[in-house]
């Protein structure tokens, strides 16, 4: 009988007991795997030998870093060096991956609120006719109501500076035509050869309201 050739090659890895699929259990980051820039060391990656424990169901203080991993292991939660220049580092047990999530809302959530400024400029002459004010003026009104600051300017050539009154009038009464949607930043002033007012939108449902006077008896 023909014995079968012995096979000297690589041997499927048998399954983990504890974990069938054979993936880390938790959010646990493996060692030798990829680490980013900004990532923060857990587990047996946190090189003190002692650290500030924090986290819900946990005993806060100092621990010996062998005690931090076991109150974390015990948990079945992971230990995340949060504050590593601290003196000692401080940890938090948590699951890794609920720690990124986080992360990753409060990064979103800071980038909404530092929304771009977006300057949109509005040029008049000083002797602006009635027709030119007023389409420059509804102009003005769907900058301000996109959320666009306005920056509006009355420009003087050569001898028309003689007529910067003419000029400071008109910026005031553009302003006044506006406040239901814009409030004043920088009232009229001259730099130059122009005279500049500087505009911000009013906030959502912040519109100037005209006071209603209360019922007589």
């Amino acid at each position: 009988m023909q014995k079968k050739p012995y096979w000297s090659g690589p041997k499927r890895p048998a399954n983990n007991a504890g974990n069938a699929a054979g993936r880390p259990q938790g959010g646990r980051r493996q060692p030798g795997g990829k680490k980013d820039k900004d990532a923060h060391a857990i587990n047996g990656e946190i090189r003190a030998s002692e650290v500030r424990l924090v986290g819900d169901n946990v005993e806060e203080g100092i621990y010996p870093i062998a005690k931090a991993l076991k109150v974390a292991d015990d948990l079945e939660l992971d230990l995340i060096e949060i504050a590593p220049m601290a003196q000692p580092p401080v940890c938090r047990v948590m699951d890794y991956q609920k720690f990124l999530y986080q992360q990753r809302k409060r990064a979103k959530e800071q980038k909404a609120k530092s929304v771009k400024v977006v300057v949109k400029e509005i040029r008049f002459g000083p002797q602006t006719d009635e027709h030119d004010y007023n389409f420059k003026l509804k102009h003005a009104i769907e900058f301000l109501k996109e959320g666009s600051k306005v920056k509006s300017y009355v420009f003087f050539k050569g001898r028309s500076i003689l007529f910067k009154e003419q000029g400071e009038e008109l910026l005031l009464r553009f302003a006044t035509d506006l406040e239901e949607y814009g409030k004043v930043d920088q009232l009229p002033v001259l730099e130059g050869k122009r005279m500049t007012i500087m505009l911000s939108p009013r906030k959502s449902g912040a519109a100037k309201k005209k006071e209603e006077k209360p019922a007589e008896e």
